[in-house]
């Protein structure tokens, strides 16, 4: 085991030339480093944060649906007991073809009407309620939003936000502030909680992909918390939260049938992710991570491992702003009343978005005008 250990935790993958394990042990007095260890609080914080999402669903989003009348629906029609269409839908497919309803059908001696019917009610037995898919959304759209104005208003006050530089200057002996822990473990303990609870949830169509997703997002903040990129790891995690909490939150409107400001909450949506995943993710948190850093400390084994795993992310977000662009224009098509109310808000949140960006690019101190909107 302790072989194993050495072979894992070995110095020349983790860390820079000329750094070792010893070098980070013991630290001066009131100063800390990122240890592994510390991500273990995270699996019990995870289960408080699932315990909370119980609790949040059931005294606020629940009355909140209430209000909007979304009721859990019953299903009108259900499939009656047949342990051989059972057997069928649970352990060969839920939407059979031709040649299977021909073959159930001489089987049970029933038409093949009868038994494409019994299917199409027996899915319908599994769909979950509007109301159950309006509660998981508000929880997601809820914990998205808070995290995001925690990331913005704590990495507000950091020089690396400004001058990425800041995220490689004197590394590894970044010091670990208590708000930045803070920061990394709830993220690491939300998406640990998201892959406890996804067994529980609403089963989707998209449950493997979701699943690897999770799996990748904690892979990457539990390595970039390992080897002490923490400052550039919470510029990521603040841009992917940035666009979430605005697509949870059309879903709700959705739900509620409220189709123009689903339309218009997606639209916002599409932008904002076009904005932080095509624009600021490459130009500043690649730029700083392929060329900043090459500069500052030089490449070593685990820096091309993070910056591949960022740039097949990037691929990612190409292949996922294609599909989204899909679904804004068919919004737009559909609602050209908002598309028209939607211009004005547009261009007041491209320019805001653009003048930070540029602030971002060419200051070391934060700019006046924005912190309005965090007060």
């Amino acid at each position: 085991m302790a072989a194993l250990s050495a072979w894992f935790w070995n110095e020349r993958f983790w860390l820079p030339h000329n750094v070792t394990w010893a070098d980070l042990a013991d630290p001066a007095p009131g100063v800390e480093y990122p240890k592994a260890s510390h991500l273990l609080s995270a699996l019990p914080l995870a289960l408080g944060i699932f315990a909370v999402r119980i609790l949040f669903e059931r005294f606020i989003a629940r009355p909140c649906a209430f209000l909007l009348h979304i009721h859990a629906s019953s299903v009108h029609w259900r499939a009656t007991p047949n342990p051989v269409l059972e057997k069928v839908f649970t352990s060969i497919t839920k939407c059979p073809d031709w040649r299977h309803l021909d073959g159930l059908s001489k089987q049970l001696d029933w038409d093949v009407r009868k038994v494409q019917q019994w299917f199409r009610h027996r899915r319908n037995q599994d769909k979950p309620s509007v109301l159950t898919k309006f509660c998981e959304s508000m929880w997601r759209s809820t914990f998205y939003l808070c995290i995001f104005t925690y990331g913005i208003r704590f990495l507000w006050q950091c020089p690396w936000m400004w001058d990425t530089h800041h995220c490689w200057y004197n590394y590894p002996y970044q010091v670990l502030t208590p708000g930045l822990y803070h920061y990394y473990v709830t993220e690491l303990g939300f998406y640990w909680s998201l892959m406890f609870s996804q067994f529980t949830d609403i089963k989707r169509k998209d449950f493997p992909i979701m699943f690897i997703h999770h799996l990748a997002t904690v892979s990457l903040i539990s390595f970039s918390y390992a080897n002490n990129m923490l400052r550039v790891g919470s510029l990521v995690m603040c841009v992917h939260d940035a666009s979430d909490f605005i697509l949870e939150a059309a879903k709700l409107a959705n739900y509620a049938k409220y189709q123009r400001l689903c339309d218009f909450l997606f639209v916002l949506f599409a932008v904002v992710f076009f904005i932080t995943r095509l624009v600021v993710y490459p130009l500043r948190i690649l730029n700083t991570t392929l060329f900043e850093s090459w500069e500052i400390i030089g490449p070593y084994p685990s820096w091309w491992l993070f910056n591949s795993l960022l740039l097949v992310l990037q691929v990612l977000h190409v292949i996922w702003s294609y599909l989204i662009a899909g679904i804004a224009y068919k919004a737009l098509v559909r609602g050209k009343v908002i598309f028209y109310l939607f211009i004005p808000f547009l261009s007041l949140v491209l320019s805001a978005e653009m003048a930070i960006l540029f602030s971002l690019w060419g200051e070391r101190d934060p700019p006046i005008f924005p912190s309005v909107f965090l007060s």
